[in-house]
């Protein structure tokens, strides 16, 4: 399923996109609202119609219908902004065309998972899931220095 989401992507663009998507399985939402679907479809939506509108050379952003949706959207400009240093344009064209794939991700998630309001993070969540330390095999972990006394 993501992989129809990434298909016909640059390689910027793909990298941008797990950096999009790791940063949507870490955000924490402020307690009683819950990141929906919904919210990042509406966040990627008008920050994508924001880097579209810059890269045209007119500084305006565009803004999401939902306080969650303004939230998410405010918290993901530094990680964009990071990602892409001295980017441009050209780099905001990338990144429009990334955030605009996330806003048809979580909107094809929300019409296939009706039940599941967010499809798309545990999507997110299982594709990028971070195996812990203290699970590896013994065998993947250094073994202590043994002195061996005849």
């Amino acid at each position: 399923m993501l992989l129809q989401f990434m298909r016909d992507l640059s390689e910027r663009q793909s990298q941008l996109f797990f950096v999009v998507s790791s940063f949507l399985v870490r955000y924490q939402a402020p307690e009683l609202q819950p990141l929906l679907d919904v919210d990042i479809a509406e966040a990627a939506g008008a920050m994508a119609a924001t880097l579209e509108t810059s890269a045209r050379g007119v500084i305006y952003e565009h803004r999401p219908a939902s306080l969650p949706a303004e939230r998410l959207m405010a918290a993901l400009k530094p990680v964009l902004n990071k990602a892409g240093g001295r980017g441009g344009t050209a780099f905001e064209r990338d990144a429009a065309v990334v955030m605009r794939r996330v806003e048809e991700a979580a909107r094809a998630m929300r019409s296939e998972q009706r039940s599941d309001r967010r499809a798309l993070l545990d999507l997110f969540a299982r594709v990028l899931q971070q195996a812990d330390p203290a699970d590896a095999p013994a065998a993947a972990q250094p073994e202590a220095p043994r002195l061996i006394v005849p």
